[in-house]
């Protein structure tokens, strides 16, 4: 991750979010919550849990600038129970269909687009700026938690979406 402003940021967001959610526009809906073995996800949990982590990310932003102290990774859960948490995640949007969770995630995508618009430079790219990335590894500014929780699952999500649809066509 070496981004030398935000524009370059928010170009690989958008980039790999568009690869990735586009993967599943031949989906059926009912293939949506299916099982695939040697694929740890359904294609609706993929989705669900992009969806969980834009969110969770945004908001610790979010507390911190109301005045809260922001609770990492998320409110009941600690980083050994991200399990639990993604399994929360995929209970939220359960019962949305397919293209619910398309649209959804263009929608939450549009919201962090304009979130990470709104911060300047120093924001982003300088450690420490957010109290929320103080605990965390030093080297890790604001854009870094960005990158990792969405640059990084869109890429590796894709690969898995990808090999969902190639196992389930051998099916």
């Amino acid at each position: 991750m070496n981004y030398e402003n935000k524009q370059q940021l928010l170009d690989e967001i958008n980039k790999t979010a568009k690869l990735f959610i586009d993967e599943f526009s031949e989906l059926s809906e009912s293939d949506k919550d299916k099982f695939i073995e040697g694929v740890d996800r359904t294609p609706a949990q993929m989705i669900a849990y992009q969806l969980g982590w834009l969110d969770l990310v945004k908001s610790w932003d979010d507390d911190e600038l109301a005045g809260k102290t922001p609770v990492l990774p998320a409110e009941g859960y600690k980083w050994n129970q991200l399990g639990e948490l993604y399994q929360h995640f995929y209970h939220i949007y359960q019962d949305y269909s397919l293209q619910q969770l398309i649209e959804l995630f263009k929608q939450k995508l549009a919201i962090w687009n304009s979130w990470i618009a709104s911060l300047d430079d120093n924001t982003l790219f300088t450690k420490d700026a957010r109290n929320w990335t103080k605990p965390y590894p030093s080297a890790w500014p604001v854009a870094r938690f960005i990158h990792i929780n969405s640059v990084a699952p869109f890429k590796s999500f894709r690969t898995k979406i990808r090999k969902w649809k190639k196992l389930n066509l051998n099916q």
